[in-house]
């Protein structure tokens, strides 16, 4: 099964899937309102709004898996991301990315090596794949800021 081939659910509950997304290079986060590492989403709307009329979306993905630091319903979760953060970007329904119940989405990204040749689960909140317009994908571990330079590099190569 293509990475494109995939069912996803908004957060609103409405059925998309990566081929929605096929023209544009898409950044892939697992997120959390309640991390250490949630001012992340500060730079991932930078991001939104720097590359997104040149092909470019962050696809957000709520993850309660990682200490319960995403607890809140779809609702809750929205009102979060929009108020606090501003987040024009789409986010999917809560989803799991690790274990028995890993969402297909992840049971396939996860295959992905990092910079340093580690593939497997993912480490925390915030990790981000970068799926090109060519379907390639790029693993940054959660650590890695949004706007570092090796995800700008990396989203600047995908667009026209």
């Amino acid at each position: 099964m293509s990475l494109y081939d995939i069912p996803l659910t908004t957060l609103s509950g409405d059925p998309v899937s990566l081929a929605d997304f096929r023209d544009k290079a898409v950044l892939v986060v697992n997120v959390a309102s309640k991390c250490g590492l949630t001012p992340q989403y500060e730079g991932l709307e930078r991001l939104q709004k720097a590359y997104g009329e040149r092909g470019f979306t962050v696809l957000g993905v709520p993850c309660n898996q990682f200490a319960g630091q995403e607890p809140g319903s779809a609702e809750e979760i929205e009102t979060f991301c929009s108020t606090t953060y501003g987040v024009s970007f789409p986010l999917l329904a809560k989803a799991e990315v690790n274990g028995a119940g890993r969402h297909p989405l992840y049971a396939e990204l996860t295959k992905v090596a990092d910079a340093g040749g580690e593939a497997g689960d993912v480490q925390w909140n915030f990790e981000k794949f970068l799926i090109g317009r060519d379907g390639a994908v790029t693993r940054f571990r959660p650590r890695t800021e949004p706007e570092a330079a090796e995800i700008v590099d990396a989203i600047e190569a995908h667009l026209a």
